[in-house]
């Protein structure tokens, strides 16, 4: 999943740009203001024991929303680990100049809108 992500905004990066139209909600930190890229944290929050879970389910055309709700979890936690996580990455990427400010400002007003549009697609139809 943390690969995913990466490739994913790897990937996403010409399509955020300065006139990129920011109308998501703004970023709702976690917690305890920290983000770890531990996988055993979205198998917590999607109430599962194993990666190997996520990719069948996945693969059956599943999306991660579905899984949550699945094994009776909250879907709101799934969408707010990835932005902690994609946020993490986003901060690494401004603050090591990979990134201008506007890009960075544009990206950060997107994840949520992003993530919960992630969160509930279903890989194949």
């Amino acid at each position: 999943m943390i690969s995913f992500m990466a490739f994913f905004i790897a990937c996403s990066t010409s399509i955020w740009s300065n006139e990129a139209n920011a109308s998501a909600s703004t970023y709702k930190q976690a917690t305890d203001n920290t983000s770890n890229n531990n996988p055993d944290d979205l198998l917590h929050v999607l109430g599962v024991d194993s990666e190997e879970q996520i990719y069948d389910a996945l693969y059956n055309g599943q999306s991660l929303a579905d899984i949550a709700s699945e094994n009776d979890m909250e879907v709101d936690q799934v969408v707010d680990l990835q932005v902690a996580q994609l946020r993490s990455q986003l901060d690494q990427r401004f603050l090591s100049g990979s990134i201008s400010l506007e890009a960075y400002q544009a990206q950060i007003e997107e994840i949520r809108d992003m993530i919960q549009e992630s969160v509930h697609l279903k890989m194949i139809q």
